[in-house]
């Protein structure tokens, strides 16, 4: 009966082994030729997609410079560092094919290649070339990482201006005119540019594409960006330091006039704001904005500011929003139109979680039960319509 039952064991051993090895089998088949043409077209829409640069639904792509520090560092990516890719890529693609053809396992061939270990010819090789190649790339780079940096000097007239990031927007001040705004950097094109960034919270990274590369903004410490402008428009931009849970709704606009368009800006935005007609519903605004809505606990209406104000001061804890009106960005990521500056005001958190505005003004007001009614939102949406 041992004997028998060992027997039995063996057979239901051999048995279930043969099935798994079946299994095994099946498993280990080669990838069909369909399966490796969808892979490589998997593969293609990555590569082809992740050359795509869109900020808030606009193209906002460095292969189409509009700056000079934008269009020096594509030339550098040109030339030498795209041909260098392209020439690796190439050989060690090819060397890779050719030795997959040539050395490719014959059917019936069972024999383990030779193993190589050690060759030091190799690896001196391996490691030389990489260097080579890096130093060649290094050379230009550094040389112009100097010369973008470089100040103008006085006798250029260029633009001077302070770029302070918050969590999650963008202030911009002008010592020169002691104006400041929020959302939208207004600049001269053909004048150079001198931006000094900084922030008031954590790192940020300020990054316009089209015009230039990026700069951190880093708390207690400033530093510059240099460029100019080649065309007029409006460019996209974007923080590109992860910053908080709203980094990716940190987006700002560069306004990029001629020196007429600037000149006339500058003059409007040092004029007093104007005040509503009374009676009407922007009236009405206005005093919900300084009295009962509390907006003015943490908003400015008024673009001066003065001009010897070290830039780590604090102007304000939200951004001014003096001529809100005609600006393009609302809440720092989206379409300044009435329909979202109502969403804003009424619905903070569902439109940007997180944000101060949110966590503070709105929360505190919900657990006090003063929310503004829908017509309290309508007037003080007039009112800001009205700054323009």
């Amino acid at each position: 009966m041992v004997v028998e039952s060992r027997l039995e064991r063996r057979r239901i051993g051999a048995r279930c082994c043969g099935e798994g090895a079946k299994r095994v089998k099946r498993i280990a088949k080669r990838p069909s030729t369909r399966s490796v043409l969808v892979m490589l077209l998997l593969a293609l829409t990555v590569v082809l997609t992740s050359g795509c640069g869109v900020i808030g639904g606009k193209i906002a792509s460095t292969s189409d410079p509009a700056g000079d520090q934008a269009r020096l560092i594509w030339d550098l990516f040109i030339t030498p560092v795209w041909w260098l890719v392209i020439f690796v890529f190439v050989l060690v693609t090819g060397w890779i094919l050719i030795n997959i053809v040539r050395f490719r396992r014959q059917p019936g061939d069972t024999r383990i290649p030779p193993q190589v270990h050690g060759n030091q010819r190799l690896e001196i090789a391996w490691t030389l070339i990489p260097a080579i190649i890096l130093a060649l790339i290094a050379v230009p780079s550094t040389r112009l990482i100097f010369e973008l940096n470089r100040d103008p000097g006085p006798g250029s007239n260029a633009l001077r201006a302070q770029v302070i990031g918050h969590q999650w927007w963008w202030e911009f001040r002008y010592p020169e005119y002691g104006i400041v705004t929020a959302g939208d950097l207004h600049l001269v094109v053909g004048r150079p540019v001198v931006l000094t960034i900084t922030s008031h919270d954590v790192i940020h990274s300020f990054w316009p594409p089209r015009l230039a590369g990026k700069v951190d903004a880093v708390p207690g410490r400033a530093h510059t960006m240099v460029f100019t402008p080649e065309e007029t428009g409006v460019f996209y931009g974007q923080c590109a330091e992860l910053c908080g849970a709203q980094h990716a709704h940190m987006q700002f606009r560069v306004v990029v006039q001629t020196q007429e368009e600037f000149d006339a800006w500058v003059a409007k935005l040092r004029r007093p704001i104007p005040e509503p007609p009374a009676g009407s519903l922007a009236a009405t605004g206005q005093q919900l904005f300084a009295g009962k809505a509390g907006c003015a606990g943490c908003h400015q209406v008024s673009p001066t500011y003065d001009p010897v104000t070290p830039i780590n001061k604090t102007l304000a804890v939200g951004p001014n929003l003096a001529y809100i009106g005609e600006r393009h960005v609302l809440a720092a990521f989206t379409d300044n139109t009435p329909e979202e500056l109502h969403r804003w005001i009424a619905s903070t958190c569902d439109v940007k979680p997180y944000s101060i505005m949110c966590e503070k003004w709105w929360r505190i007001r919900a657990e006090q039960n003063t929310l503004l009614t829908t017509e309290e939102v309508d007037a003080i949406v007039a009112y800001m319509l009205s700054l323009q």
